[in-house]
Order: C-alpha cells, then structure tokens, then sequence
C-alpha cells in the first residue's frame, strides 16, 4: 500500500470515530491538493490552537484555494470545523480540516 493510501485510511478512520460520513472521493482530491505535507507529522496537522496558523488556513486555503471573500463567515466556519473534530482531538489532520472546511463552504466545486 502506498504512503498516500495508508494517509487516506487514517483520515476514513478518524472520520468513522467522529461519527462522520465521508465523500471518499471528494477526499482524496482535497489530500492530494495538501501535496507533501500530509506527510510530515508536523505539517500533516492544523494547530488549532494557535491563531497565526488559524491565520495560514484562513488565508491561504480559503481565500486562495476556495476563491472566498474574507468576511466573519471564514472564523465561524474554521470554528465550526475545529467543533467537528474536537478541540482536544491532538489528531486535526490537515486534509480531513481542509474537507470538512470544503463541505461547510459547500466549495466541492473546486476539486471537479
């Protein structure tokens, strides 16, 4: 099994514990977008916990990435994925954090 399919069979998992259903396929486009950094440990998670990265997501994902204007709306969603997954879930997986910012955008779109 490669490295990235061993990657996407620890998100689907993630996302099985939290109850959440996945587009499988919508997910693998999102972690292919994330590039290399799913596979550095430190860069393959969001901290969030700290406002500068909070920042980069909101910046260069949603903005750049996702073509969204800069408003409030971007805070409330980024929160509202940081609920999803748990505040004190230590695993906030970049590529399950950039999905589900994804689908709360309702931006699939972007990854056709």
């Amino acid at each position: 099994m490669s490295k990235f399919q061993e990657c996407l069979e620890t998100y689907e998992k993630e996302f099985k514990k939290l109850g959440i259903k996945v587009d499988s396929k919508l997910l693998t486009k999102v972690a292919k977008g994330c590039g290399p950094s799913i596979y550095s440990k430190d860069a393959s998670k969001v901290s969030s916990g700290d406002p500068k990265e909070l920042d980069r997501v909101r910046k260069n994902f949603l903005i750049k990435k996702l073509g969204l204007k800069d408003t409030p709306k971007l805070a409330e969603g980024i929160d509202a994925v940081v609920g999803q997954l748990g505040k004190s879930n230590r695993n906030k997986y970049r590529a399950m954090f950039y999905y589900l910012l994804v689908k709360h955008f309702r931006k699939a779109s972007v990854y056709k």
